[in-house]
């Protein structure tokens, strides 16, 4: 029985997992939108007669998140808090025939390429002339722009082909209108997302054409930073850091996993690379494109994993000083080839091994940003948070990086808008500063 008038016709998305999961619940709004729903992302109040959820299923962590959200909807519909609870996304590509059995509240579940199906069990039609239409979660200055679905690589202990798929470059001219609709909107930078953004092109155009897109997306009137992220090491296309340095809006920022710092590891993992070739590249990178900041991530206590390899991961970190590091704990992954390893390293030590990596960043964090005192930079402001305005220099990503906070007490700026700033102290994640003259 109803506790309380549900608002019909109001859906509320809720998103889980990464920036490709909140790019396609920005398509999935705009088309609901377009439908004459009345939508909201990740409303506060529980009065949607209709919830989507958008889950994730690349680790166990992501994957319980997943699933408490979808219990707590289900309890939710038993309530009367809601009439409908639909469940979309990876981890429903993955486990959809176990979800069925075991959260029966759930009304449908659908894979990471069943929109229409989606819409259609709405009573809404997909509308094709919507195409690259999104409505965004993120603040109306930025936005994901995700190029490319799914991924053809073979690491072992990924199961992203398993839920995205094979690669399927989206075509150039649609991203261009796409980029032209954004900046129209207002938007100053756009995330470049796909699960290896150096695999673009290969399959519609036969070449790697990511430097391409780059000549075309630098060219749109009103895109200011365009930032590049998930670019796979193996196989890198060198053209890219040429455009970095040609076009001022294209960020000296590059996102490249490289999942660990012991050759023999790597091979298990099916990186298509050594250690020693990975340095070399990040070596070139940092010679063609003085001052770039490169962002990594690794995976601590993967199968077979001994002290030794560790401690050549560690010893890669030392040398290589990242600008940004993320580590992750080795999840053992059904369906995955690692999953036919022993999965032979005790959770305790896996994160044991994941903390003094980020201590190990964090010291070298802190170096970096002290030499920053006393420069300026052009900051991009994100909100307003307390007594701070709260932005990021074209070295960092939002949600995952440094950020550089201001007093109000110094000057104004608005929101979404860019302004000099003159460093003046720093800790380890964080940069302080004042507006410059």
């Amino acid at each position: 029985m109803k506790t309380k008038t549900l608002r019909k016709n109001k859906v509320n998305v809720v998103t889980l997992g990464c920036a490709k999961n909140t790019f396609d619940s920005e398509v999935l709004m705009a088309q609901l939108k377009a439908n004459k729903f009345e939508v909201e992302h990740e409303a506060k109040q529980d009065d949607s007669e209709i919830v989507i959820i958008n889950t994730c299923g690349f680790i166990d962590n992501a994957k319980q998140e997943s699933i408490d959200t979808i219990l707590r909807y289900a309890d939710a519909k038993n309530e009367g808090l809601v009439d409908k609870v639909y469940v979309t996304g990876c981890l429903v590509q993955r486990y959809k025939d176990d979800l069925e059995q075991e959260i029966p509240e759930v009304d449908a579940f659908f894979g990471t390429r069943d929109l229409p199906r989606l819409l259609k069990t709405l009573k809404a039609d997909y509308k094709h002339e919507l195409v690259g239409e999104r409505l965004l979660t993120t603040p109306s200055h930025y936005a994901y722009f995700k190029i490319a679905e799914g991924c053809d690589r073979p690491c072992s202990f990924c199961a992203i082909p398993l839920m995205r798929g094979k690669h399927v470059s989206t075509p150039m001219d649609q991203l261009v209108a796409s980029a032209k609709s954004l900046a129209a909107q207002g938007v100053k930078e756009i995330l470049l997302i796909a699960q290896d953004l150096t695999y673009y092109g290969l399959d519609i155009y036969k070449k790697r054409n990511l430097a391409e897109l780059l000549d075309q997306l630098a060219a749109v009137e009103g895109i200011e930073w365009i930032r590049l992220h998930y670019a796979f090491p193996a196989g890198f296309p060198m053209d890219v850091l040429d455009a970095m340095v040609k076009y001022p809006n294209v960020c000296l920022y590059l996102d490249m996993p490289l999942q660990h710092g012991s050759t023999k590891i790597l091979q298990s993992m099916r990186r298509g690379i050594t250690r020693e070739k990975t340095e070399a590249l990040v070596h070139t990178i940092r010679e063609k494109v003085p001052g770039i900041a490169i962002r990594t991530t690794l995976i601590a206590g993967y199968p077979g994993e001994t002290e030794e390899d560790f401690q050549e991961m560690v010893d890669f970190v030392e040398r290589m000083r990242f600008d940004r590091l993320g580590i992750f704990t080795y999840s053992h992954e059904e369906d995955t080839h690692a999953h036919s390893l022993e999965d032979d390293v005790p959770d305790e030590v896996k994160r044991q091994r994941a903390d003094e990596i980020m201590e190990l960043q964090s010291g070298i964090s802190y170096e970096l940003n002290q030499t920053k005192i006393g420069k300026t930079f052009k900051v991009l402001f994100d909100r307003i948070e307390g007594d701070y305005f709260i932005g990021r220099t074209e070295f960092d990503s939002p949600e995952v990086d440094n950020e550089v906070l201001v007093k109000k007490s110094e000057g104004y700026v608005s929101v979404g808008d860019f302004a000099l700033v003159e460093i003046t102290s720093a800790d380890h994640y964080d940069l302080y500063g004042k507006f410059a003259m």
